[in-house]
């Protein structure tokens, strides 16, 4: 049954591919073992993102996982649940030249093969999915894409989400940490969406 919906979800982007353009930002549910905490706290199907860039006439997404990595679309998309994906762009793509779409590459390619962050920290020394599109985008084109938020304004009282964090933190929470959601970025109004399967 999952190689049926991975053909299709295939098949899907093949079709729709050329829909997408440098610079689009892709969401997907997770199957890391930190999805259902992510998706609990934020209150949000999305757990996992990257921003798509056209290399050579082929789509990968640039991606925070382990390491930093410029990953095919296509396997990008088998990778998370059921290959469901949304993809989503700026409202106002005009800021999006060709320079800019540099800028932002540049910016990007500075975390290349960093480690993923797994306690979320507003750092450059290791980088997290959202942050990593968030700061290309901000550092790049100036646009900031959803709204930043502490630790503490997400929702820490299910079960799961404290084990998480428990698993990552002890008793020394973070709670005034900064951080950017996937689905802050989702839900943000400066983008809609492109496609969804």
């Amino acid at each position: 049954m999952k190689i049926f919906i991975i053909l299709i979800s295939l098949l899907t982007f093949c079709t729709n591919q050329e829909k997408f353009q440098n610079g689009d930002i892709i969401f997907q549910t997770s199957l890391s073992s930190q999805s259902q905490a992510i998706q609990l706290a934020t209150k949000s199907k999305y757990s996992h993102m990257g921003i798509i860039y056209l290399v050579n006439e082929k789509y990968f997404v640039y991606e925070a996982v382990q390491p930093v990595k410029l990953t095919p679309l296509d396997e990008w998309i088998a990778r998370g649940e059921n290959g469901h994906y949304v993809v989503k762009r700026l409202k106002n793509f005009d800021p999006l030249t060709g320079d800019v779409m540099k800028k932002m590459k540049a910016v990007g390619n500075k975390y290349l093969g960093k480690n993923y962050d797994l306690y979320f920290e507003w750092t450059d020394a290791k980088i997290y999915c959202s942050e990593l599109v968030w700061k290309i985008y901000k550092r790049g084109a100036g646009i900031e894409i959803g709204a930043l938020q502490k630790l503490s304004e997400f929702d820490l009282t299910n079960p799961i989400v404290k084990n998480k964090l428990k698993e990552r933190y002890g008793d020394d929470l973070p709670v005034n940490e900064i951080v950017i959601s996937p689905a802050a970025m989702f839900n943000a109004d400066k983008l809609f969406t492109v496609f969804s399967n």
